[in-house]
């Protein structure tokens, strides 16, 4: 075995000890580089959305699906035609039976005009045999014939006016049935409550949804959030409405400015795909980090859901972010 000069032998311990020393400063100074100032905690999770179904009120026929899974679709667009051949036909019959009620109501407002017409031909009648008799050139006979024919009218014109009540309901009641039709066929039209992405196609033209049957599933670009797990001596101190920042694994350089929407009154063990700084402690509290509306919508176009990342919170408010998180995406800046 071939034996070494010792001072060869000390120089190579001399350099690994080196070398063992600028690796341990290395991991140090990258450590205390990547740790977090005081008063900011943070949680793994991922970029997620609201789901919104986008279903049929009542059994119906898919005519049309207007779009495709990833389409972009915006508030109030059509997004699926449903075959409305039978409510069609209902409209119909509602609208026929609409113009009968007001036909006959029609004829009750004619005949009241008639019926205070006649009393007021009976009274004058009445009143004239009235003053004959009293001057003695007339019957009682008649005076009576006179008297009758006034309270005859005046009953008539009473059953009249119920006849005109009732036909007044009747067209509400007819009215009121042709709009619920017309407002079947309009929901028959499903329009995107959301902007938003097609997640799920879950019909096809031909099929029959059942009542509340969904055609479409949605992602809510504009309800953007990223949910993380703390411990629960840091989420003790966490508020609703406490400043937040959110990273993408993939551009960690930049953040997305955020705030506290929701923390957990409940504890919970946990979730498999979740560490936190403490070793995957066992019981954590769940937050909402909520991406502000006007930045979603900003850019709509470019969010994805699902992405991992890291959430930060400042627990104390005087709290400085660090570098790293400084350079934050706005809805002033450029979307690129």
């Amino acid at each position: 075995m071939p034996k070494y000069p010792k001072g060869k032998i000390k120089w190579a311990i001399g350099l690994i000890a080196i070398a063992i020393a600028v690796f341990i400063g290395f991991k140090y100074w990258k450590g205390k580089k990547s740790a977090l100032p005081e008063g900011i905690v943070s949680g793994n999770g991922r970029i997620e959305a609201k789901l919104a179904d986008v279903a049929a009120k009542e059994p119906l026929r898919v005519k049309q699906i207007l779009v495709n899974e990833g389409d972009l679709v915006r508030p109030g667009q059509v997004l699926v035609r449903l075959d409305t051949t039978t409510l069609e036909s209902s409209l119909a019959e509602a609208n026929a039976n609409l113009a009968a009620t007001e036909e006959k109501l029609a004829v009750a407002q004619a005949g009241i005009v008639k019926q205070k017409s006649e009393i007021q031909l009976a009274t004058i009648e009445a009143e004239r045999a009235r003053r004959l008799v009293a001057q003695g050139a007339g019957s009682q006979r008649d005076l009576d014939v006179r008297t009758s024919q006034v309270e005859t009218t005046r009953a008539a014109l009473a059953e009249a006016e119920a006849t005109l009540k009732t036909s007044r309901e009747e067209i509400e009641v007819a009215r009121a049935n042709a709009a619920t039709v017309q407002t079947r066929i309009a929901d028959a039209t499903l329009k995107s409550p959301v902007t938003g992405r097609v997640l799920y196609r879950l019909a096809e033209p031909g099929e029959v949804l059942a009542p509340g049957g969904p055609a479409l599933t949605l992602v809510n670009l504009e309800d953007v959030y990223m949910e993380i797990f703390l411990p629960a001596s840091e989420a003790a101190r966490v508020k609703l409405g406490s400043e937040a920042r959110l990273t993408a694994d993939f551009e960690p350089d930049r953040s997305i400015p955020g705030y506290v929407s929701f923390v957990s009154p409940e504890a919970q063990f946990t979730p498999k795909q979740v560490e936190t700084k403490s070793e995957r402690e066992k019981l954590v509290f769940r937050l909402k980090l909520q991406v502000p509306r006007e930045l979603a919508s900003r850019y709509v176009e470019r969010i994805k859901t699902g992405i991992r990342g890291v959430g930060y919170v400042k627990v104390d408010p005087s709290a400085t972010w660090p570098t790293k998180l400084q350079n934050v995406i706005t809805a002033e800046s450029e979307s690129h």
